[in-house]
């Protein structure tokens, strides 16, 4: 397989940096013999990290390609490679992170055989990942809103994704339940409000601690005929 031997030049387009300040994240100068396709890979990932980090810290209006590349340690040339503008890359780590926290969550769901553990087990998923990753939850509930009318659609897309996995529970506890869409949406809303006033309030640390009462507040909603209670 080629393998690829950087010029000086092919260095900086590599986005590979020599100094001192190296992250771990970052691949070392010189002829290492990496493959193009994994300088790549290790380029975008480095790229999307450091637009959350960017949005995080400044704001997604005050954020520009050259405050990402900086963040990423990579070079002007390497950044329009890989996206046309600082837009494209958000979008971009916006999706990688919808990704991720749809992953966590289904992963979650699936051990679990009662709808009430799911429905638990979503939530909670959710909220110690927001809790854990607190520059790409703040990306995703605040700055995405910042973003634009792309960006905006985007959210709408997750968040009708996380709906639909609700509704699909909801069908399941209640067959032919005639309001279960509209549940679902409510109940995604409300996690997503919660969410953005512990991130605006500093307090995304209490996430985790709140999926029982949430799990609680959901199923005192009126879904169905009959007591939800009662059926799981």
């Amino acid at each position: 397989m080629a393998v690829i031997e950087p010029t000086e030049q092919a260095y900086d387009q590599a986005g590979l940096v020599s100094d001192t300040k190296r992250s771990p994240h970052q691949l070392p100068s010189g002829r290492h013999g990496l493959l193009r396709s994994f300088v790549a890979a290790n380029q975008r990932e480095r790229i999307l990290s450091a637009v959350a980090c960017a949005s995080a810290e400044l704001g997604y209006a005050e954020m520009s390609v050259e405050a990402i590349i900086a963040m990423a340690g990579v070079s002007r040339r390497t950044f329009y490679e890989h996206f046309k503008n600082k837009e494209d890359a958000f979008l971009a780590a916006y999706d990688d992170a919808v990704r991720l926290q749809a992953r966590n969550i289904r992963r979650a769901y699936l051990k679990e055989t009662t709808v009430r553990e799911r429905l638990r087990a979503g939530i909670a998923a959710y909220m110690e990942f927001m809790a854990g990753e607190p520059e790409l939850a703040r990306m995703c509930i605040v700055e995405v809103l910042a973003a634009g009318p792309r960006a905006i659609a985007r959210r709408q897309d997750a968040m009708r994704m996380f709906a639909e996995i609700i509704e699909d529970n909801i069908h399941e506890l209640i067959p032919g339940c005639r309001r279960a869409r509209l549940a679902s949406q409510t109940i995604v809303g409300g996690i997503h409000e919660v969410v953005l006033s512990r991130i605006l309030a500093n307090r995304i640390d209490e996430l985790p601690a709140l999926a029982d009462d949430l799990l609680l507040t959901f199923l005192m909603l009126d879904i169905g005929a009959g007591d939800l209670n009662a059926t799981y």
